[in-house]
């Protein structure tokens, strides 16, 4: 396994992290206790999840995913043997504490302990803001719209609430996600002029078929210390393969819930996954760890994240660590960027 350090902590963390979302709905807890061992096993010691989940979400299953890991903290007592990610939800669910803005001192503190209860431990190592309250241009959005409004929390205030919570021994360090390039500038120039605590990571998506994470925010990951945590590095399963010629496996999740999930349906994404596995194909790669590993060499790149439902999955995606691509592929790779750019943003 790979590391590096989270942020500029000392904390060394493995470039692969162990996604969670499903577990709790397409995967079941002893999955997902089959999942933790064998991750764990392989030096994947960096895990991340959220309250929100399980995905797709409803309320039914919030917070499922977090009791499932906290089973498993409390069965095997190795919660010291991981650093632990999760994210506190933004605006817009209605039965998260009203669907109003989160990220105010009262919610801040409920979502923290609440989450504390289900994972049964007693610190976060990363807390994170799962979405911006503001508007802006995250899950997909394009083209910009500026609205002046003044109803969401305000940066320093934002900061000074986590602050009290990192003093309180509750979480450790805290990042951000579905972030701009404005959003993190600006908490980092609150951090600094005002000495509260910085972000140290970026949960955002970044792929083959999704580069956009490049455009301003890789040149701030790299010269602030704050780098991408990658999800959906695989595109919902599409860089895989397995949805090519209209295939539609069973239990996948396009399968599953393809009504909700869009982002990678477009016509150029399409074309440009075809491309992209002929690249592999005629290397001898795996497309999976091709796709993952292209992720992983990004010099903004903290640790990829990876999701799967089975250990077949998760054992390629683990594997792709050991995967080289040569000069010669990665250009490959970027002449088909520069065909079709950023089909699925």
């Amino acid at each position: 396994m790979n590391y590096r350090k989270l942020g500029n902590t000392d904390i060394d963390v493995s470039t692969i992290c162990l996604g969670t979302m499903t577990w709790g709905e397409q995967n079941t807890q002893e999955e997902g206790f089959e999942q933790m061992d064998f991750a764990l096993e392989k030096g994947v010691n960096f895990w991340d999840t959220a309250e929100l989940y399980a995905i797709p979400p409803k309320e039914s299953t919030y917070g499922k995913t977090e009791e499932v890991i906290g089973n498993w903290f409390e069965k095997t007592k190795k919660r010291d043997k991981v650093i632990l990610a999760t994210k506190v939800a933004g605006p817009g669910l209605s039965w998260i504490r009203g669907g109003g803005n989160q990220y105010d001192k009262k919610n801040l503190n409920e979502a923290v302990n609440e989450s504390l209860k289900r994972l049964k431990t007693d610190y976060i190592d990363l807390y994170q803001l799962h979405w911006p309250e503001r508007k802006s241009n995250f899950f997909g959005r394009l083209g910009y719209q500026h609205k002046d409004e003044d109803d969401w929390n305000k940066f320093e205030d934002i900061l000074n609430s986590l602050d009290k919570i990192i003093q309180s021994g509750k979480i450790r360090y805290i990042g951000l996600s579905n972030e701009t390039a404005w959003g993190l500038s600006k908490f980092l120039e609150v951090s600094r002029l005002k000495e509260l605590p910085r972000m140290m990571s970026v949960q955002n998506p970044y792929s083959l078929l999704n580069r956009t994470y490049e455009v301003g925010l890789a040149e701030v990951s790299v010269r602030e210390k704050s780098g991408l945590l990658a999800y959906s590095p695989l595109a919902f399963g599409y860089l895989t393969g397995k949805y090519r010629n209209g295939e539609l496996p069973k239990e996948s999740r396009m399968k599953l819930f393809g009504d909700k999930f869009q982002r990678y349906k477009t016509k150029n994404g399409q074309l440009a996954i075809e491309k992209y596995y002929e690249i592999a194909n005629k290397n001898g790669l795996d497309f999976a760890q091709m796709s993952l590993k292209f992720c992983e060499v990004q010099p903004f790149v903290t640790s990829v994240i990876i999701g799967a439902t089975t250990m077949e999955q998760l054992k390629t995606d683990i594997e792709s660590v050991n995967v080289n691509l040569s000069d010669e592929v990665i250009k490959e790779i970027n002449e088909i960027q520069k065909i079709y750019p950023n089909p699925c943003p």
